[in-house]
């Protein structure tokens, strides 16, 4: 059992009056001892007393018999390496707040800027200033009683710190305010899950340029030290709410960017601009070339055409800004500068067929049209539908989704587009969620029908196949709802984009392909999507699956039964034992887990981008894979766009393969006549 203590403190701000020794004494000066011997330890100073932290990140433990060389620091997930636990009593501190004297001396050291200054979207709560302790006994330590300390003080005019410090990785605040250190170690950014870093009032002349990769921090005082320079890696803290500089002798170009009204954030965001070499490092530094991941080798045993589909969501410009991007320098984000790294993406794969959304309408026009006309493309546009209700100039802002296609392979049949809204409007069936939920959101879908030429189907098979020279496929391209708290929108919308698609298809078998039945009178669908939903989604189930319930989850109990009816692929018929279905068999070209994500932002990172394709029409031969995770984690990329990279999302891109149906000669003739449709 421990020793027992007795409290023999006068209480006064002055301290102990016992004439035990002061280590010894009392309850208060105990506490002040072990808190003194565990800085002196992680600054590594030799102490009279031993100091133990058991195998828990949890727990604080004291024991002043020990002798001198018990190993000092210890822990659990996972403990140094150099340091073995021993098995003694232990008397374990629990941390407590602190009397309100202590709480006011802990707001003037924080004497900085408290403007946001990026995009925090967490609520943060700052440590409490009031950090008292209390005494955990041996038989409550023995009896695996828990405790809590994800903050550490070390005070006592330390110079030097203890490598032993930089494992505590669960920290979550620090302070090593009033202390005599004049460096502090690169490996402080091993400590990654800090929010609060106090380094105020000691003798730090400059600071290491990994303190910037330590984006989870909301608050850092620097006050009172030596400083007159900043390492322009600190404007990498996009999550800073609060920084501290007063008392230090900076530049005055830094000193009046600072005391600006929201300085802390301008400061930043010219530490970021102006990060030395980040410019010059584009060129020698691009990501490592994504591997082509081969799936299946095209089907010999019958004529074929191959083609390729590419995905991407370009990010439109006016939804590229600091506040959603705060990671993110300002000229990076510059529409100017991404714009043609967005096109070396487009065009670095070659593909046949492209499908964008994000697009604004002034830049399809005057950037995308233009570009890929001069390579071949022609392409199909339709923005947003709150574009109607806007004047000429406000429109060129709306942006929307585009499909793309090679002349030289396609002729374009027909162009369509499906604004939910209308559907909404159209279907709603008294339904209040459809008319309050579902018509307010104004994203749309395009869809082109497509004619191979013959040239792709020689091209591909390596001869001609009279009869089998006039063949189509639809592409569809859509960007449904973002907000994850909407998930039964994004869900209808895919159903009222399904139905759509579904009776393109229909009319046109009818129209283009008359007398021809069975297989060879369906068309096959590509449909490209940035779908804002999780592969297991309910979005994503009713892609793949060919349907979902009506009492899904993701229509959080809401009444749109009657409704979803008007959507079914197979009319009224569709909708059997409370499962709405739909009449495609649709396969995701990256199943799997073949692309761990697709938006990588800070705060985000998931698969919400998709190409399928409809069976057994089309068969998948290959895809482009991911980019290299490592190279991510290497060069600090917390999240995109980055210099490197101009969009949040990656492109997908995919190689299919059409099976062409082999026809009788008696229904040769009736093979697609000449005519084109054209509807918009």
């Amino acid at each position: 059992m421990g020793p027992q203590w007795r409290d023999n403190h006068n209480q006064t701000d002055t301290g102990c009056t016992s004439l035990m020794p002061q280590s010894l004494a009392c309850t208060h000066c105990k506490i002040k001892t072990a808190l003194l011997i565990l800085a002196q330890k992680v600054a590594g100073i030799p102490s009279p007393f031993a100091f133990a932290l058991q195998p828990s990140r949890h727990s604080l433990h004291f024991d002043p018999f020990l002798p001198p060389g018990t190993p000092s620091l210890t822990a659990r997930n996972p403990p140094p390496p150099q340091l073995q636990q021993r098995s003694l009593p232990w008397t374990v501190l629990q941390a407590a707040p602190t009397p309100r004297k202590q709480r006011a001396r802990q707001r003037q050291r924080r004497d900085g800027d408290a403007a946001a200054t990026g995009m925090p979207k967490e609520k943060y709560d700052p440590p409490d200033p009031r950090r008292m302790y209390t005494i955990m006994s041996s038989e409550e330590a023995a009896n695996g009683k828990k405790s809590h300390w994800a903050e550490l003080e070390i005070s006592g005019k330390v110079r030097s710190l203890s490598s032993s410090l930089w494992s505590l990785t669960h920290l979550t605040a620090l302070h090593l305010s009033d202390n005599s250190l004049s460096r502090i170690p690169s490996d402080i950014a091993k400590l990654h899950n800090l929010v609060y870093l106090d380094l105020s009032s000691n003798k730090i002349r400059s600071l290491p340029a990994e303190l910037g990769n330590m984006v989870s921090l909301r608050e850092l005082h620097l006050n009172n030290n030596l400083l007159r320079v900043l390492p322009f890696e600190l404007g990498k803290l996009f999550q800073l709410q609060t920084l501290g500089l007063k008392g230090n002798p900076l530049t005055q170009d830094i000193l009046n960017l600072y005391q600006e009204p929201d300085g802390t954030r301008r400061l930043l965001n010219y530490l970021l601009d102006n990060l030395a070499g980040t410019a010059k490092r584009i060129s020698t530094e691009q990501p490592p070339p994504r591997s082509w991941i081969m799936l299946q080798e095209p089907d010999r045993t019958r004529p074929t055409a191959l083609f390729s589909v590419m995905c991407y969501n370009v990010l439109c410009d006016k939804y590229a800004t600091r506040q959603l991007y705060g990671y993110c320098p300002s000229w990076a984000l510059n529409w100017e500068y991404r714009k043609k790294a967005i096109m070396q993406e487009i065009l670095s794969c070659n593909a046949d067929i492209i499908s964008l959304q994000e697009v604004e309408t002034e830049q399809y026009y005057s950037f995308f049209l233009a570009e890929l006309k001069e390579r071949g493309y022609n392409g199909f546009f339709s923005p947003k539908s709150r574009a109607r209700t806007m004047s000429e100039q406000e429109r060129k802002h709306v942006d929307g989704c585009a499909i793309f296609f090679k002349t030289e392979k396609f002729t374009l049949v027909q162009k369509h587009t499906v604004e939910f809204n209308q559907l909404a409007m159209a279907n709603s069936e008294g339904s209040e969620a459809m008319l309050n939920r579902v018509m307010t959101k104004d994203n749309i879908g395009v869809a082109v029908l497509l004619e191979l030429r013959k040239e792709l189907i020689e091209m591909s098979s390596g001869k001609p196949h009279p009869g089998m020279d006039k063949q189509l496929v639809l592409v569809a391209n859509a960007h449904m709802h973002w907000d994850p708290e909407y998930s039964d929108v994004k869900l209808v919308q895919t159903m009222m984009f399904l139905s759509e698609v579904k009776n393109i298809i229909d009319k046109a078998s009818r129209s283009l392909k008359p007398g021809i039945s069975g297989e060879h009178a369906t068309i096959p669908l590509v449909l490209c999507a940035d779908l804002n939903s999780l592969p297991d989604s309910g979005v994503v189930e009713y892609l793949s699956t060919g349907g979902v319930e009506t009492n899904h989850k993701d229509f959080k109990e809401l009444r749109y039964n009657e409704s979803l009816t008007n959507f079914s692929c197979n009319g009224k018929n569709g909708t059997t034992n409370g499962r709405i279905t739909h009449g495609f068999k649709l396969k995701s070209a990256y199943e799997n887990g073949l692309m761990p994500y697709t938006n990588y932002t800070f705060d985000f990172k998931g698969i919400i981008d998709y190409i399928f394709y409809s069976k057994p029409q089309l068969n998948i031969l290959g895809i482009l894979g991911p980019l290299d995770h490592h190279w991510l984690i290497e060069n600090n990329i917390s999240g995109c766009p980055h210099p490197l990279i101009p969009s949040d999302h990656f492109s997908l891109f995919a190689q299919l393969e059409l099976v062409l149906p082999f026809l009788p000669p008696q229904q040769r003739k009736l093979v697609l006549g000449t005519d084109k449709l054209s509807s918009d």
